[in-house]
């Protein structure tokens, strides 16, 4: 028998904040468990698969090549989404995702959750909402920290 995702950890999530219980249930049947021990890669750059992932326990480091040597630009916790761009989009990733320390992820394929626009549309219309929420979150993050690194080297707005 299979593992089956906890739905409180769904409904607690950034991808689930704004589902009921039983709409959560519906996401944990479609969805998988994958464990990761410390250092295990989940993903690589350049991969072509379209999984969302969801952190439901430990943390995930975000890792970009750069010029031979990989770059931890984000150390994901528990709640929160990878992989939306490649998820809707169908696009090649843009970062590899390296447990640090053991971790659990929740999966979530394109094709079945796009079989729920025919059976749950109204679960399929939320987690875009959320999927557009996270987007937008990871892109005001970005903007703060270009103006904090710009604030840096230009030695301006604070005390350097």
């Amino acid at each position: 028998m299979r593992e089956q995702p906890n739905i409180e950890i769904i409904g607690t999530s950034t991808l689930g904040n704004e589902l009921s219980l039983k709409e959560c249930e519906v996401m944990a049947n479609i969805m998988e468990v994958r464990q990761l021990n410390n250092g295990e890669f989940l993903i690589n750059e350049s991969g072509h698969e379209h999984t969302l992932f969801l952190l439901a326990a430990g943390k995930l480091a975000v890792i970009s090549a750069n010029q031979n040597s990989d770059n931890t630009v984000y150390e994901m916790a528990p709640g929160e989404v990878a992989g939306t761009r490649a998820f809707v989009e169908r696009t090649p990733r843009r970062a590899s995702l390296r447990a640090a320390g053991n971790a659990t992820i929740y999966t979530l394929e394109p094709t079945p959750f796009e079989k729920l626009l025919k059976t749950r549309p109204d679960i399929v219309y939320k987690v875009m909402r959320a999927l557009f929420r996270i987007t937008h979150e990871n892109l005001r993050r970005m903007n703060r920290e270009t103006a904090q690194l710009t604030n840096y080297i230009n030695k301006s707005n604070g005390r350097y």
